[in-house]
């Protein structure tokens, strides 16, 4: 049962006090609401200033940076040696579910952000000096559809939120207060109880309204205006500029580094379009650096591959989100806006070995530099090949160390991930928790795990792209091959005063030696900041390959499999043509080009004893695929759709566990004419039988 209270009535904010320091501005639901689609806000030192805060179910052993404990994991899944929470009110036992302090937070702040994988129990939430919650009910409603049942009172369409506020796993529904903030978890520890909770704590004093139900439909139209973006930010992201934009173009051979474009300040750029061209484009992505200085810094703030800094790597892939844009046609925006108080010098550097036309076009912006706040954006590019992990020993991936006074504002992760295993029980890498050290000694920000702060959960690799979070790149089968996420920090930005030291810990399910892992950290730093970046080298910017003539590995959650290469089961006088490719097993897949719809393709597999069995076909899917069904022992599975516009895929598709008897076990795969492909082909790269049920 859900209950929704409305909250006592709040002092008259007319004549709050604030520090010297801050300027009088109070915050409410309507200004984050503004907030979640001004990306131009980033650029300046927060006033009122905050420090965000994440509580979670990490590990509570974890208590001394690199020291015993500082890797385990018992972060939600369950029976933890100290239970994941603020305090304990009241324990749970056979027969009763307990009570546990999430996070009881005195002062002025706003609930930014909330995740969940899974979270079984009962949740109240308590704002300020509430005698009744604003929400008691199902924990796992309120964390992943937090404003749904408020809406539905205020008649907002509901449907609005699903993509623009509510990304995957992940909920971004401000909830500001101005005394104090409790959550209350109603559960058994012993259940699933991974939760992520990120606050912004503003400084004492600071005006904030707190959150009524009322307010979503005082704000409505702020709510779908923001919605509307969220949910499009490519098309409707707004231009604050009424100036013209200036386009370039620079030709780079081998080895050269030009400038491309000069600007005189004081200004700011609001947005940065690129294309590249090459006769190998995706190689020149990674091998074209970009390098923009602000102020005549002889190390350029941004310095980084251009596709990897437009999210799009390695190689290219479109996707969609707040600050960066990479469309089909080529073109990759972004809209961070990047301020400068003198000048400001775009420069590309051709590490590679083609010549490289790079052709940009800039939107420059009016802009007042202020000494007390403004800061240059700053995006820098790292990466480590051969990571060994043979002992699976975990270990924390710098991504920012730096000192001085700035915000962190977005993350990105590129994998050469070359497990064998097919299966996410076994080819994960991201076991690992993201710790982030904002002016302590202890993280601030401590998580459960490398998807959950990319706002997914459970391994999975489907391809996303939200306003904040994304995976527009994870090849497989499973999460094998190349992998793109990332996390844009818009609502949830992390400013630090003197020092933020972020890593991610690198934790995989099995040994996977020859991983590689870029990755930038994106983020505006005053004056005066340094950091620990390093100059990108040809080695570091080095073709990516995934390694050739691999073959699936029965280990993990694939274990008890016999893999089958797809023309070694084929019958009758079908004649596929094969197409080569390292994400293949063996290095190739098999197509198969049906000249009508419903024509099938049979196979014959061989079972060696009775028992019971899944068979998955591992297929392609890319813009030639259709969609297909398959039968085993006439039992059938599907339909499976296989097209995607602008990836080429790995996917294992699979039948429900099934009795088979020993011998040979018919499968037969049908067309389906569905696809817009002009003429469909299937890839089938091999079969997989597992048992299952022993």
């Amino acid at each position: 049962m859900i209950k929704f209270f409305a909250p006592a009535l709040i002092m008259a904010l007319a004549t709050y006090v604030v520090p010297l320091n801050i300027e009088a501005a109070i915050v409410t639901v309507g200004s984050l609401l503004d907030e979640m689609v001004d990306l131009n806000r980033l650029a300046e030192f927060p006033v009122p200033l905050y420090k965000t805060v994440q509580y979670s179910s990490y590990d509570r052993t974890s208590t001394v940076p690199e020291g015993e404990g500082w890797f385990n994991n018992a972060d939600g899944f369950g029976n933890e040696p100290i239970p994941n929470f603020q305090s304990v009110i009241r324990a749970a036992t056979d027969d009763q579910p307990g009570e546990y302090v999430m996070c009881d937070v005195a002062g002025p702040g706003a609930i930014v952000r909330l995740w969940t994988a899974r979270l079984e129990g009962d949740l109240r939430v308590y704002l300020d000096d509430m005698n009744q919650p604003l929400y008691e009910g199902p924990a796992e409603t309120f964390f992943w559809n937090s404003y749904d049942a408020n809406g539905k009172a205020a008649g907002l369409d509901i449907e609005l939120l699903k993509g623009s506020f509510y990304q995957e796993q992940a909920s971004y529904c401000p909830f500001p207060f101005s005394k104090r903030c409790r959550i209350v978890w109603i559960g058994n520890p012993k259940n699933l109880h991974f939760y992520q909770i990120q606050i912004r704590r503003y400084e004492p004093k600071t005006a904030v309204g707190t959150f009524k139900p009322a307010d979503l439909g005082a704000y409505a139209s702020k709510l779908k205006r923001a919605a509307d973006i969220l949910s499009h930010p490519g098309d409707n992201w707004p231009v604050v500029s009424k100036r013209a934009g200036e386009t370039f173009e620079v030709k780079l051979a081998p080895g050269a580094h030009l400038d491309a474009f000069l600007m005189e300040g004081p200004a700011a750029f609001e947005r940065l379009i690129l294309s590249v061209e090459a006769p190998d484009r995706d190689l020149a992505l990674r091998q074209t650096l970009l390098h923009i200085a602000f102020d005549g810094y002889p190390s350029a703030q941004v310095q980084s591959p251009v596709g990897d800094f437009f999210g799009c790597a390695p190689g290219f892939t479109p996707h969609d989100s707040a600050p960066f844009t990479v469309r089909p046609d080529g073109s990759m925006e972004c809209r961070y806006l990047m301020p400068f108080k003198k000048s400001a010098r775009i420069a590309f550097q051709n590490l590679g070995n083609q010549e490289v036309t790079v052709r940009g076009q800039v939107l420059p912006a009016n802009y007042t530099w202020k000494k007390e706040r403004s800061m240059h954006f700053r995006a820098r590019w790292r990466i480590d090949h051969n990571f060994h992990q043979a002992s699976l020993a975990p270990l924390d991936i710098p991504y920012l160390v730096a000192r001085g006074q700035g915000v962190y504002v977005g993350t990105a992760t590129y994998l050469l991930n070359p497990s064998a295993i097919p299966s996410a029980g076994g080819s994960w890498w991201g076991e690992g928790d993201e710790k982030i050290f904002v002016d302590e000694n202890f993280p601030s920000t401590f998580g459960t795990g490398s998807e959950d702060y990319y706002n997914y959960a459970w391994s999975r690799n489907h391809i996303f792209s939200h306003a904040y979070c994304g995976q527009p790149r994870n090849d497989g089968p499973a999460n094998r091959g190349f992998v793109t996420n990332n996390r844009w920090h818009i609502l949830d930005p992390l400013p630090f005063r003197n020092h933020i030291a972020f890593y991610m810990e690198l934790m995989t399910h099995w040994a996977s030696p020859g991983l590689a892992y870029a990755r930038i950290a994106y983020y505006y730093g005053k004056p005066g900041l340094m950091d620990d970046h390093l100059p990108i080298t040809p080695v570091d910017v080095r073709e990516p390959v995934l390694p050739a003539n691999w073959q699936p590995l029965g280990e993990g959650a694939a274990k008890n499999s016999i893999f089958f290469q797809a023309e070694d089961l084929l019958q009758g006088d079908a004649t596929p043509l094969f197409v080569r490719h390292n994400v293949w097993s063996g290095g190739q897949c098999m197509r198969w080009t049906p000249k009508r719809e419903g024509e099938d393709l049979n196979f014959v597999l061989p079972v060696a004893e009775d028992g019971t069995y899944v068979v998955r076909f591992v297929f392609a899917m890319d813009a030639r695929s259709p969609s297909v069904t398959f039968d085993v022992n006439a039992v059938p599975c599907g339909p499976f759709n296989l097209y995607r516009a602008h990836d080429l895929l790995s996917r294992a598709f699979g039948s429900a566990p099934v009795a088979l008897k020993k011998g040979e076990v018919g499968i037969t795969l049908h067309h389906r004419a569905d696809t817009p492909a002009e003429r469909p082909s299937v890839g089938v790269d091999f079969l997989w039988l597992q048992r299952v049920g022993d």
